[in-house]
């Protein structure tokens, strides 16, 4: 894993569902290049063995780990940055901001999708809002999905982002926490020309990327870009 002087890209591990590496590989293409941080959730760090990873920080209350399982990670030079078990914050949003404070310029977090409770997996993507991860590109991932935010603010400038990827592949368009003024795209099947997208309503569901280059530009808004391997289908 290596790094460039102005680039960093963080892998943060959370304890949602747990994908396989090989399953990632082939979802994603490329989802770890260039990683050269690992930070793990709590129970993260079962991600990390399953992967085959050491993470490089150990994050959380230690209340989804083994005793044992984290002394081992301190044995193997783990940095452990343990957590009181009444804090205001999520261990998913602790290793997040642990990972802006060593200076991400990129985030993937794997394990933030799925498990077992519905409200865990609500706020994990609602972490995309966090105002510390602002201009920080970072994207939710699993063998199934891949979640990404573009947020245009309330501002008049629009905000263009590349949806660059496999022909066929799903592309959703959802809007988070009100309103998109406006979104045009490039390179969908079912284009979008300076539409506004209500919340509510599923007018962005279930769009096909027809161009490897396509883009999609937003004014007005946050938007959820929600993608699926074209081998899960659409409904």
């Amino acid at each position: 894993m290596t790094s460039d002087r102005t680039s960093l890209h963080a892998l943060v591990l959370a304890d949602g569902d747990r994908p396989a590496r090989t399953a990632l590989d082939a979802a994603w293409p490329g989802w770890d290049d260039r990683v050269a941080l690992v930070v793990a959730a709590d129970g993260g760090a079962g991600l990390a063995a399953e992967l085959g990873i050491v993470p490089d920080r150990w994050v959380g209350d230690g209340d989804s780990i083994a005793p044992d399982d984290l002394a081992d990670l301190e044995r193997r030079g783990v940095t452990i940055l343990r957590a009181s078990p009444d804090k205001d914050e999520s261990d998913s949003e602790l290793a997040l901001l642990e990972a802006v404070r060593a200076g991400a310029t990129e985030i993937t977090v794997l394990g933030a999708l799925g498990g077992r409770r519905v409200d865990h997996l609500l706020a994990n993507v609602a972490l995309l809002t966090h105002p510390a991860l602002a201009g920080i590109p970072t994207r939710l991932v699993d063998n199934r999905t891949r979640v990404t935010l573009v947020d245009a603010g309330p501002g008049p400038a629009s905000v263009r982002r590349d949806l660059t990827g496999r022909i066929g592949d799903v592309v959703s368009l959802l809007p988070w926490g009100g309103e998109v003024e406006t979104v045009s795209t490039s390179g969908l099947r079912y284009p979008l020309m300076r539409e506004r997208l209500l919340a509510g309503p599923a007018r962005g569901l279930s769009n096909i990327r027809t161009d490897s280059g396509a883009w999609i530009e937003v004014r007005g808004g946050r938007l959820l870009v929600v993608e699926s391997p074209a081998t899960l289908g659409a409904s």
